[in-house]
């Protein structure tokens, strides 16, 4: 705060409030404040005793004049001006009495703040929904705001903006979710099918030979080795995940694709490991899951030892074996591909392990040393975050995690949809880690709610920070912030975590009829795939050919099974609105590939040729850069590219007592690469801390 001269604090109804504390510390830093209350009528006109304290002159406007003079705000506002020099004018309130506050003061040439409230769906940077133009660029009003110079906003598209749900909100009945009743009575029929399938499991888990639990682990390791010869055990075909049938899917969200394995195919899928001497599937994995000794537990039908393995690396093994791409990782380095053979089905098996095990209800807790009553906060409760929580309760910290959204889960949660990762399953992981004592606390944004100096006033000698990639990323183009042009990240948050498509619930969201998703990765096809779901004719544009599409193979065959139209070597290149500001269509570039650019992957290049492509919603999924909220409001820590917190090979930032991880570190990363960060953090603070 600036000691201006004098300013004019103009308040309208509950921005009375917010500006009330911006006036007191300007009246302390030595301005002459003038503050202007307005309001339809005296009850709309709060808290006048509180800014009388830290004004040297109140104005009360009333349109009804029920209360102080009658008239709109910028009529007191006025009278000011033209009786005295003034320095500098503020105004918070409603959009419109902001507007004329900030042209009045423009046309007395005036410099002037107003405070943005858009559209938003998490006020943290992570939707983008409240993204506007000011001064010719496009601005996320609760990252890099909210005060603005008004005489740089773009009012019109402030308004149109504030205008996107109103159709929805005045209709009395919204047309939304009809899929959604749809899919419960379609479901009953898959329900029972569930329900005879986990029924399956375990009588066939009654009726397996168990090879001797109190057998040495040797002996029976060495017994399984001896029963088929390694040419047998190539002989055996992978498995294929069973899947729900795509014209029934591609109707229901909430419904999981995969169904997963049952118990013989699982055997019959771990007798295909060869129990290599020195497994390199391990290496490939990025938390280091003893691979071999789960599978060969599966082998051998000890479907509960193979879960407790998995957990001694693993804070999340029923999320890994659904969302990772082992054919990227551990499966890659896998034996059977030098023998010109699939590789063993890992991530299927991780998936049966821990779903076994869940399904059975007797879910083991891994040991937990004795509290060392040392306290470590964990900024973010994604992956990374629930990874190094895990590890440090463990180790016997107490550890709490503060999130900044009401739901525990970060990406896993919001980002990822039901019919691929379904919620509950989320829930049980997250719930385990409370289990053996990590403390979570919602609605915390760290750098905004509660800094990192007031953790460390509460005790806390270790921070970890894994608040992620969260920053949605444009492309900059003409027309892109029309309305119903979003980020894949407001669209999967919407349906995915506020259940906006359920009838039941508060959350609006538009259900686009003609939908354009523009992307190749997997949060493409998730936002394609969940806008098929919800009635959408949708197409999936993307730059490059679909042998470049960064997307797990899986996704892109699923997409096309539930009839995702595939448009490549295409790029948005301009949208065009309609009169309500609403997008109607995209104008593309025609793209053709030339060479390999640093990513390994061919160059798209311009032809110079254009097609327009008509569309009533757009999904913007071209990657999300880290969210600058915790790192900025850390004093000395060293930044890098895009504002990435720079890490040492202990992942331990510039500031010593830091750790950092996931997607905050490496600005895009998976899952499993997220844990990995987590448990390395976790393994090198522990040591740090207590040696």
């Amino acid at each position: 705060m600036e000691n201006y001269g004098t300013i004019i604090c103009a308040g309208g109804g509950i921005g009375i409030a917010a500006i009330l504390p911006i006036l007191t510390a300007l009246k302390k830093a030595g301005n002459r404040v003038i503050s202007v209350l307005a309001g339809r009528t005296k009850e709309l006109v709060i808290m006048v005793d509180d800014v009388k304290k830290y004004s040297d002159e109140v104005i009360i406007m009333t349109d009804d004049g029920s209360y102080g003079e009658k008239g709109v705000v910028t009529v007191g506002v006025e009278k000011v001006i033209q009786r005295e020099h003034v320095d500098k004018v503020l105004a918070i309130g409603p959009p419109i009495m902001m507007k004329f506050t900030s042209l009045l003061a423009k046309k007395y040439g005036i410099p002037n703040d107003v405070s943005l409230n858009t559209i938003m769906v998490d006020g943290t940077g992570m939707c983008g929904a409240c993204r506007l133009t000011i001064g010719g660029k496009t601005r996320f009003v609760c990252i890099d705001g909210p005060e603005f110079d008004g005489d740089l906003v773009d009012w019109d598209e402030m308004f149109k903006r504030m205008g996107t749900f109103k159709e929805i909100e005045t209709s009395p009945s919204p047309s939304k979710g009809g899929e959604c009743q749809a899919e419960n009575k379609a479901g009953t029929a898959c329900e029972a099918e569930k329900a005879t399938e986990s029924c399956q499991k375990e009588n066939a888990a009654a009726h397996t030979t168990h090879l001797s639990e109190e057998m040495a682990d040797d002996d029976w390791r060495a017994v399984l080795r001896k029963a088929l010869k390694p040419k047998e055990r190539t002989a055996i075909e992978r498995v294929k995940m069973p899947e729900l049938a795509p014209a029934y899917r591609a109707k229901t969200r909430l419904e999981e694709v995969n169904i997963g394995l049952t118990p013989e195919m699982a055997m019959q899928e771990a007798k295909r490991c060869l129990d290599c001497p020195k497994p390199s599937c391990v290496e490939g994995c990025p938390v280091n899951i003893h691979i071999p000794d789960f599978i060969k537990n599966i082998e051998r039908g000890n479907f509960f030892e193979a879960a407790k393995i998995l957990k001694e690396t693993s804070a999340l093994p029923a999320v890994c074996g659904r969302v990772c791409p082992q054919e990227k990782q551990c499966e890659s380095r896998c034996i059977h591909l030098k023998m010109k053979s699939p590789a063993v089905a890992i991530g299927y098996l991780e998936r049966f392990a821990a779903d076994y095990e869940r399904e059975s209800g007797h879910m083991a807790l891994p040991e937990v040393a004795p509290s060392n009553g040392i306290k470590v906060a964990v900024i973010g409760s994604g992956p990374a975050g629930l990874s190094f929580a895990g590890d440090m309760a463990k180790r016997g910290f107490e550890v709490y995690v503060f999130e900044a959204l009401h739901e525990i889960g970060g990406v896993l949660k919001y980002g990822i949809p039901e019919f691929r990762l379904p919620n509950k399953i989320v829930d049980v992981e997250i719930d385990n880690l409370r289990r053996i004592g990590v403390h979570f606390q919602t609605d915390t944004i760290v750098g905004k709610t509660i800094s990192i100096e007031e953790l460390e006033d509460k005790g806390f000698k270790g921070v970890f920070v894994g608040s992620g990639a969260g920053l949605p990323n444009f492309m900059g183009i003409p027309g892109e912030n029309a309305i119903n042009i979003l980020s894949s990240n407001e669209y999967l948050t919407r349906v995915n975590l506020m259940d906006a498509a359920n009838p039941e619930t508060d959350t609006p969201i538009i259900m686009g009829k003609k939908v354009l998703v523009i992307g190749g990765g997997n949060t493409a096809m998730d936002s394609c795939r969940t806008a098929k779901r919800l009635g959408g004719d949708v197409t999936l544009v993307y730059r490059r050919s679909e042998a470049e599409m960064p997307a797990r193979l899986e996704e892109v065959k699923h997409a096309k099974e539930e009839g995702i139209k595939f448009l490549t070597l295409h790029n948005p290149k301009e949208y065009k609105a309609d009169e309500k500001g609403r997008v109607c269509a995209a104008v593309l570039d025609v793209m053709k590939l030339g060479e390999p650019d640093a990513s390994g992957r061919c160059r798209p290049e311009l032809t110079g040729e254009t097609i327009t492509v008509d569309c009533d919603q757009v999904i913007v999924a071209v990657g999300v850069s880290p969210n600058p909220l915790v790192p900025k409001s850390i004093k000395g820590l060293e930044l890098g590219r895009k504002d990435t917190i720079v890490v040492n090979d202990r992942m331990q930032s510039s500031q010593p007592e830091i750790f950092a991880g996931g997607d905050i570190v490496r600005g895009g990363a998976t899952v499993i690469l997220a844990m990995g960060d987590g448990r390395r953090a976790a393994a090198n603070m522990a040591e740090q801390l207590i040696g």
